[in-house]
């Protein structure tokens, strides 16, 4: 099974799509519907300082009135965040999202964000690697 780091070697965004967290919850929104994307890292002089998403937005703003304009990142963002490392494989870093209930997780090396990946990233890779390995066994039951 490959690591995290082989998904993000073939992301579509090689960047880290970030906001700082005195930014209006506005401003995310644009930049995930811009990417189309579920979640931002959220960084302060390049430190990890939380995670925002697209179920922050539902439960912190929407749900409770707020505006998306007028209220931060900071106030409404996930602040104890779960990470990956870029050596952990597709498996362990599956089985921790579904075990903890999140969907994305941002890959950390020498405590520097280099990417995220989502639940979707690893299902899909999980899907390929099981239709390839079925492939191989079909073809050694035909040898």
């Amino acid at each position: 099974m490959k690591t995290l780091q082989q998904l993000l070697d073939v992301k579509k965004y090689k960047e880290v799509i970030s906001i700082a967290p005195n930014r209006p919850v506005f401003d995310a929104l644009v930049i995930l519907a811009e990417y189309r994307i579920g979640a931002l890292v959220v960084l302060e002089n390049e430190k990890l300082v939380g995670i925002f998403s697209e179920r922050d937005y539902a439960r912190e703003v929407i749900l409770k009135g707020r505006s998306s304009k007028t209220t931060h990142i900071t106030d409404v963002m996930t602040h104890n965040v779960v990470c990956g490392s870029p050596d952990d494989t597709v498996q362990e870093a599956m089985t921790m999202m579904t075990s903890k209930n999140f969907r994305h997780l941002p890959i950390m090396k020498d405590d520097k964000v280099i990417g995220m990946l989502s639940l979707i990233d690893l299902a899909k890779e999980t899907i390929d690697y099981q239709q390839r390995l079925i492939k191989e066994l079909e073809s050694y039951i035909q040898r």
